[in-house]
């Protein structure tokens, strides 16, 4: 990178410090000076609070993402950074590389899941999650006009041997197994084929893996099923025995089984706690609000004790550390392994576990997740809502239930449980979104359970009819 001083900090606008991330629209409320001042307030932070100051940044293939990476980058060295650049890859890629370089921090150029105009940064610290309060005191760093130039350096370092070796590590696969992938155009695109390649005893087809952000093919969001069509087809015109596919920046999965069907996290999930479970005695396994009844039932009846959580990678990474977890996930997909890893979310490593898992198996994907419950649900529903009012919404909603006889789970917005099943209503702390979902052992119960979601809705002034 050559010397650039073109950079300007400025203050950010309230609605892109989220409470995972930094996110917005490019060239609305995200923009280079954006992304220098990131660097700049991030790398003092860094500096303040540890004796060195050695970040690893990475990006994903949006194209906005090198320009807003190279300002990052600029910003870091600015405050005084050793910067290591790892350049384009997942997300998961930059975290392996904060650990194998031993580096203080890491920050991530990703959009993720989000449509192609959005950008934004994903942060970590001392092998911790930066999240919530941490992202907020950003602002007030330029507020206390504390900022200093310091002299910094930038290194480009390619380490995408060492991520995909580590990733293969133990993965052995002792029946062949047919495999379709789809990084949906992200920034898993890079290192897929080089992972395929590499795994012994299978045969991969890959579709979308060229990495585009301008996603030409379907937005990469494996939670929504519209978004999997392309690989439901793959699975069932070649006859596979399963199908994975990645978001926009790799740290979410999801899984098509070999008859075209949509496997959702909280299924895939009991394949993963059986094998934690023999393991580890009584392990925590941790799973968050939006989660199926089911999943929670049947991992205690494995010898699992399952701890409900409230939603959001970066609240679960640091809920593992305080309760050594082998394994937490959410329904979004972001799901990480303690067991031989290092905490955090790579939808590559989770998707190679279940590999591992289906190959020393008789029976296919299909059989072994119709061995656990049937129930009938909504997918994780969500819709926009006017983003000054979404917390508001839920907290009405919740007071008029507590007056109710239904019971609250209220640790993340409100999942309630009645004699038809449960639901849950919550605001998205990434999005001007409201999320919905709702699960019974009967048709009739989930219609009984949408009706009550929908009268709530319309309570707060918000219309919203669902499709079951």
């Amino acid at each position: 990178m050559e010397q650039e001083n073109k950079y300007l900090i400025e203050y950010f606008d309230q609605e892109v410090l989220r409470e995972y991330d930094i996110r917005g629209i490019v060239g609305q409320n995200i923009n280079e000076n954006t992304a220098y001042t990131i660097g700049r307030t991030f790398g003092h932070t860094v500096k303040s609070k540890l004796s060195s100051n050695t970040i690893v940044t990475g990006c994903d293939g949006r194209l906005t993402s090198p320009l807003l990476h190279k300002a990052l980058c600029y910003g870091l060295r600015d405050s005084g950074a050793k910067v290591i650049n790892i350049g384009m890859g997942p997300t998961p890629m930059t975290y392996f590389a904060h650990y194998h370089l031993h580096a203080d921090a890491a920050v991530m150029v990703t959009g993720s899941h989000n449509p192609s105009e959005y950008n934004g940064f994903k942060m970590v610290f001392n092998q911790h999650s930066f999240f919530s309060e941490d992202i907020q005191n950003l602002q007030q760093l330029i507020n206390d006009n504390v900022l200093e130039i310091k002299e910094g350096e930038i290194i480009n370092k390619d380490i995408t041997e060492d991520y995909i070796n580590r990733n293969l590590l133990n993965i052995n696969l002792k029946n062949r197994l047919k495999i379709a992938w789809d990084p949906g155009n992200g920034a898993m695109g890079t290192v897929i084929k080089q992972i395929t390649k590499k795994l012994d005893n299978s045969e991969n087809i890959i579709i979308n893996e060229e990495v585009d952000g301008r996603f030409p093919n379907h937005h990469p969001d494996p939670t929504v099923p519209k978004n999997m069509k392309q690989l439901i087809e793959t699975v069932i015109n070649n006859n596979c025995d399963i199908g994975l596919a990645f978001d926009g920046d790799g740290d979410r999965l999801g899984v098509i089984d070999n008859l075209g069907n949509l496997v959702w996290a909280d299924q895939y999930m009991l394949l993963l706690c059986r094998e934690i479970a023999n393991l580890y005695d009584n392990p925590k396994i941790i799973m968050d609000v939006k989660c199926s009844k089911v999943f929670f039932d049947e991992a205690k009846k494995m010898g699992c004790e399952p701890v409900m959580s409230r939603t959001g990678h970066s609240p679960i990474k640091e809920k593992m550390k305080e309760l050594q977890s082998p394994l937490s996930g959410e329904m979004s997909g972001h799901v990480c392994y303690g067991d031989d890893f290092y905490g955090y979310d790579d939808a590559m490593y989770v998707g190679l576990r279940l590999l591992r898992i289906l190959s020393n198996e008789n029976i296919s994907i299909s059989e072994l997740i119709s061995a656990y419950p049937n129930t009938f649900s909504t997918p994780e529903t969500r819709f926009d809502v006017d983003e000054s009012k979404k917390f508001t919404i839920i907290d009405e909603v919740k007071d008029r239930i507590q007056k109710t006889d239904q019971k609250i789970i209220d640790i993340d917005g409100v999942r309630v449980e009645n004699e038809h099943g449960w639901f849950l209503m919550r605001a998205s702390n990434t999005q001007n979104q409201l999320t919905c979902r709702a699960e019974s052992t009967t048709k009739a119960g989930l219609q009984k359970l949408v009706k009550i979601i929908e009268d709530q809705l319309s309570l707060s002034g918000v219309n919203y009819k669902f499709t079951i």
